[in-house]
């Protein structure tokens, strides 16, 4: 009963301690499409991708100075040209005027730019909203 017992223990040891080759095979051909997904879905939805921080005031002759950065959280792809919406909001968020505005820049994954823009904008304009409408999506590296 004690060798039988011993047997069975090294059996599956020996059966646990299995290299299967196929585990650790890096699988080139799947990472490659999933990165091919992944790159067709950032450059299909630029404005998922890209965040916007601004803040606005007033200069000496009365423009509003809208102030901020775009953000690309893409993992693969570049961005150019984004074309930003503006909208200038009341105190009670009544929607005043609108405007557009392109930065002509080129982003990164994972880099901030800047941009200033200078506007007059309607009396009574308490807060400017800024988002992405638009950009051109480039998944090539190139600058």
């Amino acid at each position: 009963m004690k060798k039988i017992t011993i047997v069975t223990i090294l059996f599956v040891a020996i059966s646990a301690c299995k290299n299967d080759k196929k585990e650790n095979r890096f699988d080139t051909k799947t990472y490659e499409q999933v990165k091919g997904t992944l790159a067709e879905k950032e450059k299909n939805n630029p404005a998922r991708f890209l965040i916007v921080n601004n803040h606005d005031r007033k200069n000496i002759i009365g423009q509003t100075v809208v102030i901020g950065t775009i953000t690309n959280k893409a993992t693969v792809c570049w961005y150019k040209d984004v074309e930003l919406h503006l909208s200038f909001y009341s105190k009670t968020a009544v929607k005043l005027d609108e405007g557009m505005e392109t930065v002509y820049e080129n982003i990164g994954p994972g880099k901030t730019v800047k941009f200033k823009t200078k506007y007059f904008a309607p009396k009574g304009t308490d807060s400017v909203s800024v988002i992405v409408t638009r950009a051109t999506g480039d998944v090539s590296n190139a600058k």
